[in-house]
């Protein structure tokens, strides 16, 4: 099925030794993290933005897949990037950061931090607990991308809700929740001040729950939940870029 312009993978060969996979939310693309993939690329590192299985095409096709699927996906990339780096990290953005969380639970060593941009591990909706019987009878619903803040920005999603592919991300979901202290990597949390589409719980259980003693959180102000297109993007860039040399520098034993 035909890729919508805008939503192709991204990637970048950089330095050897530092190494970012970015992984996006759920129904959208990598057109959301593009300018932070860019932002990583110019700052000399290798970058990894993969479409996951599904996505950037057409929500019926994404109906036809389940979280394994997108995991898979990422969890090719970071082997890839492990391979050819000397220190990895995980970026992800919404249901993304539940894939970061999954493979630094999943991958060890091979992921060396985190960087989680209103990360998604469950959700206080009423109706997504209807979602295993109403899956089975009704294919979409109304659209959850787009949360933007900023004039003029526009997020690269489906205009469809597909349920029984959000079904099956409620099994990531609870995969994620339940391994949450088998995270010891050091975590940089972004979380939007206003989200519309993931609850500031789920940034809460996260830092509750992970076993690591490197955590931080940082409120933006000024953004909705798709904050890496959105007026606080340069926030989350420029810290993503300091974190990750620090995390490197100490991995391998030089001064940050």
């Amino acid at each position: 099925m035909p890729v919508l312009p805008g939503a192709e993978p991204f990637q970048h060969d950089g330095s050897d030794e530092i190494g970012m996979l970015l992984c996006h939310g759920f129904t959208g693309s990598p057109q959301s993290l593009r300018p932070w993939g860019e932002h990583l690329a110019a700052e000399g590192l290798t970058v990894r933005c993969p479409r996951l299985p599904g996505h950037g095409t057409d929500w019926r096709e994404m109906n036809r897949t389940r979280w394994p699927d997108w995991y898979g996906r990422v969890a090719d990339e970071l082997d890839e990037l492990a391979a050819r780096c000397a220190t990895v990290l995980v970026g992800g953005l919404s249901m993304g950061g539940a894939l970061a969380l999954r493979l630094a639970q999943q991958r060890g060593g091979s992921v060396a931090g985190l960087v989680l941009v209103n990360p998604s591990v469950t959700t206080l909706r009423r109706e997504m607990a209807l979602l295993p019987v109403l899956s089975r009878v009704v294919a979409s619903m109304p659209p959850v991308g787009n949360d933007i803040a900023k004039p003029g920005v526009t997020e690269l999603a489906y205009d469809r809700t597909p349920l029984r592919a959000a079904n099956s991300l409620r099994d990531l979901w609870r995969t994620v929740r339940a391994d949450l202290a088998s995270v010891i990597q050091p975590v940089l949390l972004y979380r939007s001040a206003v989200d519309h589409v993931v609850e500031a719980v789920n940034s809460q259980i996260v830092l509750a729950s992970i076993g690591s003693t490197d955590a931080t959180e940082v409120v933006l102000p000024d953004s909705y939940h798709v904050a890496t297109l959105d007026n606080d993007a340069p926030t989350i860039f420029a810290g993503s870029i300091e974190f990750a040399r620090r995390v490197h520098a100490q991995r391998v034993g030089e001064p940050a």
